[in-house]
């Protein structure tokens, strides 16, 4: 793998933001920063459109910080947020989907999603925040959390006020379309796993494929679980399979740099996966009758479990159930069955 985002990876590296970057004729990368994260920033795409205007992928985490970082990007490149027409985000995460309500209030600009994502974002956004609290902790809680850990951990409804307020897409993106940006040829392909819509954008001209988080340089998305049930981490085995072979002559993300080797990439996350599935069965067959709860914390992570709480536990927990879903769907482990089911090795 060759990195091509050298000023991100040098800014990474020294922990602050990278500039704002022309990357080809009519195209740029914007920072946005993620507050209090360890991701740290988005790379917004701008886009200038045949006949005038610009065209985003993604928008920003929503906040005033991330506003300013995206107004003032779009002003170093010579535009301005009412230049937008429409904005394509690849999947429902804050840090993508936040700022879509600003830009396009400030500029009616359309907003377009996979239906999959867009569905739980209209879910959201009906239901509310004391809703989405209380699905998360009873979620949780069937992974085998103390039900005072679980309700910690989430945190308040106030938490939950922006993932419950974002903004509903009014356009509809499905596998193989092509995105309405002038000038460009730009084709979804649905790549779900870290969310259910999650949208990846083939440049069909350059030959540039915006991953998204589905293929980063340096970590794995986080793959997990949710209330809406599925087997998100074999979705997304599945995906990378899809986009590995693809004509890419560079790889553009939503976080991290820009890199070449795509198909060195989705082998070694997919290395990655496997290897932590084989990690899980021997947890599994050391701690037998154990839930989920239990057997992330016999897992590897970056840092020790006992520092894990809150989000991170909560991503850790229904990561370590992805994997548990994916070796019951290969036969090789068996749920107990009931409300909070433990796993055991299956009799070979």
């Amino acid at each position: 793998m060759e990195i091509t985002g050298t000023a991100q990876h040098e800014a990474w590296q020294a922990r602050s933001l990278p500039p704002v970057e022309r990357i080809r004729e009519n195209l740029w990368s914007i920072p946005v920063p993620i507050p209090h994260n360890p991701l740290r920033y988005n790379s917004i795409y701008a886009f200038a459109l045949d006949g005038g205007g610009l065209g985003l992928i993604d928008t920003g985490w929503g906040s005033d910080e991330s506003w300013a970082a995206l107004t003032g990007g779009l002003a170093a490149i010579g535009g301005d947020v009412a230049d937008v027409r429409g904005a394509l985000v690849t999947h429902l995460h804050f840090d993508h989907l936040g700022l879509a309500g600003r830009v396009r209030e400030a500029s009616g600009a359309w907003i377009a999603m996979h239906p999959a994502d867009a569905a739980i974002v209209d879910g959201l956004t009906t239901a509310g925040a004391q809703h989405a609290v209380d699905t998360e902790v009873e979620f949780l809680v069937g992974l085998g959390a103390d039900r005072d850990e679980a309700v910690s951990d989430v945190g308040s409804p106030d938490a939950m006020g922006g993932w419950t307020s974002m903004a509903v897409p009014d356009r509809l993106v499905e596998d193989g379309d092509h995105a309405d940006f002038p000038g460009w040829r730009l084709r979804a392909v649905h790549t779900p796993g870290h969310t259910p819509g999650h949208l990846c954008f083939a440049e069909e001209s350059s030959r540039l494929f915006f991953s998204g988080d589905h293929v980063l340089p340096r970590i794995s998305p986080n793959i997990s679980t949710g209330a809406r049930g599925g087997d998100p981490l074999r979705d997304f085995l599945d995906s990378l399979a899809a986009v590995r072979d693809l004509d890419a002559e560079e790889v553009l993300p939503a976080h991290e740099w820009r890199f070449r080797g795509l198909a060195d990439r989705v082998d070694s996350l997919t290395a990655h996966h496997e290897h932590r599935l084989a990690e899980l069965l021997t947890a599994i067959a050391t701690h037998p009758h154990s839930t989920p709860w239990q057997l992330a914390a016999h897992l590897t992570w970056s840092r020790p479990w006992e520092q894990y709480e809150r989000r991170m536990r909560i991503f850790a927990v229904t990561e370590t159930d992805a994997h548990l879903r994916l070796l019951a769907s290969r036969g090789l482990v068996v749920s107990s069955g009931g409300p909070v089911p433990t796993w055991t090795p299956a009799v070979r």
